[in-house]
């Protein structure tokens, strides 16, 4: 499998580790739960880092579930992408799907956020035997045209296409990851998307501008497992109201799941009503199935 292994920091209870996917290497964080706990892989969004989960791998939620959180390539501490084309969502794709065959792990929960949610969805056709997937920050889309409709204004957000990103940019950006006019420091936001490989987020703007992104609509219509939605009551960049619209059977609950107080970043902003729902999620989607998600009306 040709992984390599460091102990990380004891007190945080995670390891960090390495394997080569595609002739890259990707870093990844692998928290304490044993080898017969249910696997749970975490994608992080742009310019971001497998770091922003370390809140749920130290917690109870890494004790209970094996978790995985996986640096994209260009990001926090994996390789660069071996050419351009792989700072795209197929790129993306092809590392995800590719990292969770080398570890075994093809049967996890995939969790998404953000640009991690987009690549989720798209990978889920790649990964027929994942038990469930969960995604936040991340509306699905059909088209170019959608994009205005699914997602909020916000100029800040241009500077994630850019090579080149100032600290002051870096800090308007990470400011629209949290509900306006919280206290939340947002620091670590601002030192992951400075640290991250300014191509990356240049091949990304390059490759959605060019159309390189599937129908994720169709996808997350044609799904046999279980969808998670999960949506930050103060979210400043995706559009409830576009996400509510969606209705397709494999949604879990019949609708997306709000969390109060929380805006983009939920899983750092409120980790454990975050935490929880994951929980509800693998309880109820993964083990139990539809006929125990409490839908509305039924």
């Amino acid at each position: 499998m040709g992984e390599r292994n460091a102990r990380h920091n004891e007190r945080c209870s995670v390891d960090r580790l390495d394997v080569q996917v595609g002739g890259t290497k990707i870093a990844y964080l692998k928290s304490a739960a044993g080898d017969d706990a249910r696997a749970i892989v975490f994608v992080h969004g742009n310019s971001s880092s497998a770091g922003t989960w370390l809140p749920l791998l130290t917690g109870d939620f890494g004790r209970r579930f094996r978790c995985f959180a996986l640096d994209l390539p260009g990001h926090g501490h994996s390789g660069p992408a071996r050419d351009l084309a792989g700072y795209s969502l197929p790129g993306y794709v092809a590392v995800l799907t590719g990292f969770m065959r080398e570890l075994d792990i093809t049967d996890a929960v995939v969790v998404g956020w953000s640009l991690g949610g987009q690549i989720v969805m798209e990978a889920a056709p790649e990964l027929p035997d994942a038990a469930g997937f969960v995604v936040f920050g991340a509306p699905p889309v059909a088209t170019p045209a959608q994009l205005a409709e699914a997602f909020l204004p916000s100029p800040a957000m241009a500077a994630l296409f850019s090579d080149q990103i100032s600290e002051p940019e870096a800090k308007s950006v990470a400011g629209c990851f949290v509900a306006a006019g919280t206290s939340f420091d947002v620091g670590e936001f601002v030192s992951d998307i400075l640290g991250t490989d300014g191509a990356a987020r240049a091949g990304l703007g390059s490759s959605l501008g060019a159309g390189r992104f599937a129908d994720e609509v169709a996808i997350v219509s044609a799904l046999a497992q279980p969808l998670g939605i999960l949506h930050g009551e103060a979210e400043q960049l995706v559009s409830l109201a576009y996400l509510r619209k969606l209705d397709f059977p494999a949604l879990w609950r019949g609708e997306v799941q709000v969390i109060p107080g929380a805006g983009h970043a939920p899983h750092r902003e409120a980790p454990e009503k975050f935490a929880a729902l994951l929980r509800e999620f693998v309880s109820e989607a993964v083990l139990r199935g539809p006929a125990a998600w409490p839908c509305p009306g039924r």
